[in-house]
């Protein structure tokens, strides 16, 4: 008497070669999700970075970028830096910056005060400082105007806070050098 049998189901080492291969995939995807949790910025914290670099970027931009410094007599008249009235071509450069702090009575009140500026902030207004933000202001081409005499500007604005680092630039020039506020 032949019998025909039916395969019902799956045999004991196709069953354990699914498993092992489903395993390994799964691995693979949990890896990758990890790496990208780990490696990923808190949403908040990457919006507030981005919030706080556009408004210090803007504070900077806003500024007077005259040949002397705006407080100088002469800064609404002068053609170039010799002829401000504190006889130093370093007044309203780079270098500028002497005795003013911001937030104060004597306020940064020019682009040049910005460099070096690290401007911390919680953004709640109170508590430890979250976020620094590290302005740099320097000489650059533009277009065809010559950084040698400082008449555009790269201004930068690096954010950061913990791992997130933001980083804005935009370019300055010295369009209405008599213009004060």
């Amino acid at each position: 008497m032949c019998i025909s049998r039916r395969q019902r189901g799956l045999t004991l080492i196709e069953l354990i070669v699914f498993v092992v291969i489903v395993s390994v995939a799964l691995v693979g995807v949990m890896t990758v999700l990890n790496v990208t949790a780990r490696s990923s910025a808190d949403p908040m914290v990457r919006k507030q970075a981005l919030a706080i670099a556009e408004a210090v970027l803007e504070e900077v931009m806003l500024q007077p970028f005259t040949w002397c410094d705006p407080d100088d007599a002469n800064a609404a008249t002068a053609t170039n830096y010799a002829g401000c009235s504190v006889a130093t071509a370093a007044q309203n450069t780079v270098t500028a910056k002497a005795g003013e702090v911001r937030g104060t009575a004597s306020s940064l009140d020019n682009v040049f005060d910005y460099n070096g500026e690290t401007i911390g902030t919680s953004i709640s207004g109170g508590g430890a400082t979250l976020f620094n933000a590290n302005v740099t202001v320097v000489p650059a081409d533009l277009n065809g105007i010559a950084a040698a005499g400082e008449a555009a500007l790269l201004i930068s604005v690096t954010v950061v806070s913990g791992n997130e680092t933001i980083q804005l630039q935009s370019y300055r020039t010295r369009h209405s050098p008599n213009a004060l506020p």
